[in-house]
């Protein structure tokens, strides 16, 4: 279960959360949705510890262990994944490397046994599978030369892979089509309901929602959670907008 209570957070002087209470449990999607510049995606940055954001007040837990208190590095460690809105290039490091290196660490902090490589490369087959990417994928460089979906896929990719406590995935539905929006919501379903994975998915969009189905919808504005409902919510805001949370 992720808990967070009270939460402020500034990038220098300017203060952008404002005061975020949110409790995710394992196994449960959540969705936040709000215009441009409310936000969203600094949350997500504190959530995974950026170290440009500096938490003012108030708390966030994972399983009762206190995250602020820890590095990106070690909240990592601990199994939270964070999903990039603009996955980057990473020339010279393929799929295969960074994940057997992620996993180890992973299983060591956690106190768990270190995959066997033919039990690890079983795993990658299995997501790579699911996820429909080309034979060769995992031996590029990660991102080297992929479309806008190619990457979403590698960062689905890397969770599947790393099997999270919780997954906090910033817009992976953007520039995605049809095709590979399905496949993208296949994977958070799998995350669900194969590893108990809570999932925080941050979106500006209903149409992934109608492959996952969440079990909350809270809408986030200017730094604050305003209003939580079903996935009905997420219905409304896209007949209506985000004008009648101005006042």
């Amino acid at each position: 279960m992720l808990k967070i209570a009270n939460l402020h957070a500034s990038i220098g002087k300017t203060l952008i959360i404002k005061g975020v209470n949110l409790t995710v449990g394992s196994g449960e999607i959540h969705a936040i949705m709000g215009p441009n510049g409310s936000g969203k995606s600094t949350l997500a940055a504190t959530l995974m510890g950026n170290p440009a954001i500096t938490v003012t007040r108030g708390s966030v837990e994972l399983d009762g262990m206190n995250l602020l208190a820890l590095t990106a590095a070690l909240r990592a460690q601990q199994g939270i994944f964070l999903g990039f809105q603009h996955p980057v290039e990473i020339p010279g490091v393929s799929a295969n490397q960074m994940l057997r290196i992620a996993s180890n660490a992973a299983n060591t902090a956690q106190g768990r046994s270190k995959l066997a490589v033919a039990e690890f490369r079983k795993l990658l087959d299995a997501a790579s599978a699911l996820l429909q990417l080309p034979n060769g994928f995992l031996a590029r460089s990660i991102n080297d030369g992929c479309s806008g979906g190619e990457r979403k896929k590698m960062e689905m990719l890397q969770c599947l892979a790393l099997e999270p406590r919780f997954a906090i995935l910033d817009e992976t539905d953007s520039g995605l089509d049809v095709d590979a929006l399905r496949t993208i919501a296949r994977g958070i379903r799998t995350l669900v309901e194969r590893f108990n994975t809570g999932v925080l998915l941050i979106t500006h969009y209903q149409r992934i929602l109608h492959h996952i189905n969440p079990d909350r919808v809270h809408v986030f504005v200017d730094g604050r959670i305003v209003e939580s409902g079903s996935k009905k919510l997420a219905e409304i805001i896209e007949k209506e907008g985000y004008g009648q949370y101005n006042s």
